[in-house]
Parts: structure tokens; C-alpha cells; sequence
């Protein structure tokens, strides 16, 4: 017990300047074990430091009391405390154990479920995320502990600010694989009247999109094993590339992993098959496929996709029949559409206007659709702006690429792999030889 007494004394000591908190570090990573295993009787020590001052010694006191089984009736005093340690902490001593951090949250996420109350751990938890990220762009392993209570708390709003954020750096393929997945997820309930209240068009295309990038960033991200979540990302991915794009990839793009290449196309085969009806282009067909596999897709909790998409082939047979005529009657487009009445096709050919996938106007007297052309000139101060802020975009992009490529091009362990690969000769010894004798 001295010890410890010790330890606290020489954290209240040592929590003031830079220098100092490292010194700490060194002493609190030899104290780890014993204070491990004097868990049971450290409890009254955290009353002696303050978490906004003593963040560091703090955290590891916190960690190993935490560390046994917790009873609900401790799960409510536990997450007072750590909630109010993880809004009081200092950003700069947490990052010097961001493992110790993390385990004190993935476990402050466990005793909010344990009492059953997930939006008590959403407030925390987002603080928690901005005080380890050493920016926006950094995808922590608590982002997907975050987005898990923002469903089971249907706090989607707060999921929604976490998903709007790009993401550049990844710690662990892991978090990347599960923040992908709770996406998809918080996506799709885009179909349910909470979501709804949130964002009005969720079922319109910036959700298509939003499921569109996580799915490809799933089946695409690399991979030593094929994954559930790359199984059923891959599924979504089908879908919504038929509901977005009217087809479905024939490939996985070149830079997947060969792993996902020779398998996923396997474990999906009634999405491909759906997939093929769907490039014929008859309802019919696809409709009764649909019904055929309907258990199937139910189990997958996909259905309502499914239904998406074939919807979507009646948006599709429309647009085609914009390219060919410029006035068509609705009952025409009903009949070349296969929908049962000019009513139905009115309603279809509305509804796109209204998303701004087709350009029309409908004479009411006699039933008649002018097709007309895209109204837009690309020459309004807004869509300058625009086409500017996606330049820029795409410039911070380059520049952050160039940054990787030369980072890469100086890891040694990249470059021990990359000697090991290279062929007995170099071919830059061959600078000398006429073209025609390259090799």
C-alpha cells in the first residue's frame, strides 16, 4: 500500500510540465503490474487526484480498477466516473497510453449496456473520440464503439456528424471493417421513421451514396481472410450499385485483395443472379427471382433493398426511353415500362422529376410527356463555387497521397519486402542498352 501511496504522491508531483508527465509514463509502465495487482483497493486513491490535472495517473488508476468483473450495481458508479474523466482529461496525457484509453471506454460502453442505458455512453464516447484523434481524418477504435451506441440509443443524429468525416488514417483494419458496418447499418435505417426526422431524403440518392462508399470501402479494403462484414457488404454493394448505377459491377476493382476476388462473388451467388435478371431488363423475370428467394433475402435483412431495386429498374426503363423520344403518352411509357396504368406511370415519371433524374413537364389534357434536356448551364456563381470546392477537394487529396507514396517509399520494412522481390538483376543497370534491346 506505500507504494501506491507513493506512485500518487509522484503523479500529483509530476503531472505539471511535458518533461515531467514523460517521466511519469516511465514510472506508471513499471507500476502497471503491482497496481493490476492491487486493483481491489485503489478505488479511494482516484478521490486523491484530479482528472483535469493528474490525466495520466488518472487513466492508469481507473484502468486497472476496472479491470475485474463489474456488478451493476458498481456499472452506475463506474460510469459516473468515467465520464467524468473522460470530460475533464488533458487531450495530450491520454495520447500517451491511447491503449490504456481505449480499454477504460470499451469498457465504459460495456457498463452503459450492462444498466441498459446506451445514450448515457453517446455524449462521452464522442468526446472520447476527439480527445485521442490527432485529427478529424483519424479513424480511432473507438469510432465504431461510438456509432454502436448511437444505434442501440437511436441517437442517429450524432452517428451521422462521425459518418459525414473523412477518413484518412486507419489504426487497426479491424476498427475500419466495424465503423464500415455500424455505416451501413445507421444507413439503412434510413427506412425507418426516426431516420426519417433526421434527414428527410434518406432514402433518396445521398443515402445511395453514403451505403455505396462503405460497402466499396469494405469489399475493396485489404484482406488475409474473407470476413461476415465483407460477405454482406459485399450483398449491399450489389444492391445499391443496381439501385444507384442501374448495373451491377461485373469485377471488384483491380486494388482488392486477390482474397475477395476469388471469393465473395461465391458466398453471394443469389445477389449475382439477381444481379443478371436485372441486366435483362423484364420485370417479370426479376420479380419472380425476387419471390423465389424472397426467405433468403429476408434472413439477409435485405429485403427491402431487393424491393429497392427492382423499383428501381422501372426509374431505369424511363431514362432509357428519354434518350430515344422527345413527347411519349403516358400510357406508352406505361406500356413500354410494363406498369399497369398511365396513372402508375404518371406517378413514376412525377417522382423522378421531383429527384432530378429525368427532365419533364406532363400535359394534363392529353396525357402527354415532353421530354426536355438538362436545365443547367454550369455557369451560376453557385456551380462555379462548387466545381471549385471539388478542385480544391481533389487537390488536398493529391497532395495527402504524394505525402503516403513518399512515406512508403522510406519504410524499411517496405522497402526489406520490396528487396526481397526484386529480381537478381536490376534493370537500371541496363540504362546503356539500345531500346530496341530493352528487356
Amino acid at each position: 500500500m506505500n507504494s501506491v501511496e507513493g506512485l500518487v504522491n509522484q503523479i500529483q508531483g509530476l503531472s505539471t510540465t511535458a518533461s515531467d508527465v514523460l517521466s511519469l509514463q516511465n514510472l506508471l509502465k513499471q507500476a502497471d503490474d503491482s497496481l493490476h495487482a492491487e486493483s481491489t483497493r485503489l478505488l479511494p486513491f482516484l478521490d486523491q487526484l484530479d482528472p483535469s490535472k493528474h490525466s495520466l495517473g488518472y487513466l492508469y488508476f481507473l484502468e486497472a480498477c476496472t479491470a475485474g468483473p463489474v456488478t451493476k450495481e458498481q456499472a452506475g458508479s463506474y460510469v459516473l466516473m468515467i465520464a467524468r474523466f473522460i470530460t475533464s482529461c488533458i487531450a495530450e496525457q491520454i495520447r500517451l497510453a491511447p491503449d490504456k484509453f481505449i480499454t477504460v471506454c470499451k469498457r465504459f460502453k460495456d457498463q452503459v449496456l450492462l444498466l441498459e442505458e446506451p445514450l448515457r455512453g453517446v455524449a462521452p464516447m464522442l468526446t472520447a473520440i476527439r480527445k485521442l484523434q490527432p485529427s478529424s481524418e483519424h479513424l480511432t477504435a473507438l469510432h465504431p464503439e461510438f456509432l454502436l451506441l448511437c444505434l442501440l440509443s437511436r441517437c442517429y443524429k450524432a452517428g451521422l456528424s462521425i459518418l459525414e468525416e473523412d477518413v484518412f488514417e486507419v489504426d487497426q483494419p479491424r476498427d475500419l471493417f466495424l465503423f464500415c458496418y455500424y455505416g451501413l447499418v445507421a444507413s439503412q435505417t434510413g427506412n425507418d421513421k426516426h431516420w426519417k426526422k433526421v434527414v428527410p431524403e434518406s432514402i433518396g440518392a445521398s443515402t445511395q451514396c453514403m451505403l455505396l462508399l462503405y460497402t466499396s470501402v469494405v469489399v475493396t479494403a485489404p484482406m488475409s481472410t474473407v470476413n461476415a462484414i465483407a460477405v454482406e457488404a459485399f450483398k449491399k454493394y450489389i444492391l445499391v450499385s443496381l439501385i444507384h448505377h442501374g448495373q451491377s459491377p461485373t469485377n471488384l476493382p483491380k486494388y482488392a485483395s486477390s482474397v475477395a476476388q476469388r471469393n465473395l462473388k461465391n458466398l453471394c451467388q443469389p445477389y449475382i443472379e439477381l444481379a443478371n435478371s436485372y441486366s435483362n431488363g423484364k420485370i417479370a423475370d426479376i420479380e419472380t427471382y425476387v419471390e423465389a428467394n424472397k426467405d433468403k433475402f429476408e434472413s439477409d435483412n435485405n429485403l427491402g433493398l431487393v424491393k429497392q431495386a427492382v423499383s428501381s429498374m422501372y426509374k431505369r426503363n424511363i431514362q432509357r426511353l428519354t434518350q430515344t423520344y422527345l413527347t411519349l403518352s403516358l400510357q406508352d411509357i406505361a406500356n413500354r415500362v410494363q406498369l399497369n396504368s398511365p396513372k402508375e406511370a404518371e406517378m413514376h415519371v412525377l417522382q423522378m422529376i421531383k429527384d432530378g433524374e429525368i427532365y419533364a413537364t406532363i400535359n394534363q389534357k392529353d396525357g402527354m410527356v415532353r421530354f426536355l434536356e438538362d436545365p443547367e448551364q454550369y455557369k451560376t456563381c453557385e456551380m462555379i463555387e462548387h466545381i471549385d470546392s471539388s478542385i480544391q477537394r481533389l487537390m488536398t487529396l493529391s497532395k495527402k497521397l504524394n505525402g503516403v507514396d513518399e512515406l512508403m517509399s522510406c519504410d524499411p520494412l517496405y522497402l526489406l519486402k520490396a528487396g526481397r522481390e526484386r529480381q537478381r538483376f536490376d534493370f537500371d543497370d541496363f540504362d546503356n542498352v539500345p531500346q530496341r534491346f530493352n528487356i
